[in-house]
């Protein structure tokens, strides 16, 4: 399966904070090492994303696990920094958390403060999902999942995944498509519903249709 990284993202439009703007909530992206967390905050940032990848080098070697993400070249070495405006007073700074295991020290720092946390999930990897989970239960932080659906064919059903993740029917649990703007966009609007209520002007999501059972 190719890797779900940023080369595939289109460079966003420049967009100015709006002066109503008065209510900063942080969001937080987790996952598994090239999930596509990166191309989610690059998909759906209205301003320029503010990315630390740096090519991975050899250095590397035996330290990251790449054997389900062979074609991936960059890796995120300390966050993803992103920004979009949810309404006219709302507006989520995004913070996507690198997924090696030697950067995990830095999600704590990442967890705190914020409003909520996406779990992206690559169903050929669901178990690199576990700790993910796992740290925001801990920190009892609000969370959504969404499953990355961006590899060959559909994939196993939502409700094989909640099974698979062993997580809450508390907890929605969408499809999505990191590489698309409205498709992220609507996980976040997912979270924010999920942990504040109904997002004023804002079109049902996909967390409100049942779960397929494929």
């Amino acid at each position: 399966m190719p890797s779900n990284a940023s080369e595939q993202r289109t460079a966003p439009t420049r967009a100015p904070l709006a002066t109503t703007a008065d209510n900063a909530l942080k969001i937080v992206v987790v996952g598994g090492f090239g999930v596509g967390k990166t191309t989610l905050v690059g998909s759906v940032s209205e301003m320029r994303p503010l990315s630390t990848e740096e090519i991975m080098t050899q250095a590397s070697a035996g330290v990251d696990d790449i054997s389900a993400v062979r074609d991936k070249r960059t890796t995120t070495a300390a966050f993803d920094f992103g920004r979009i405006t949810i309404d006219e007073r709302r507006v989520l700074y995004l913070f996507g958390a690198p997924g090696q295991k030697r950067f995990w020290f830095l999600w704590n720092q990442l967890f705190t403060g914020s409003l909520g946390a996406v779990v992206l999930v690559d169903t050929d990897r669901v178990r690199d999902s576990w700790y993910a989970i796992d740290r925001l239960e801990h920190h009892r932080t609000p969370f959504v999942v969404a499953v990355n659906r961006f590899g060959p064919g559909p994939g196993p059903g939502l409700a094989e995944v909640r099974r698979a993740l062993d997580v809450s029917d508390r907890v929605p649990l969408v499809d999505c498509d990191a590489r698309s703007r409205e498709s992220s966009r609507d996980v976040l609007v997912t979270l924010v519903q999920h942990v504040s209520g109904p997002v004023h002007g804002s079109a049902p999501t996909p967390a409100s249709t049942p779960e397929d059972t494929q």
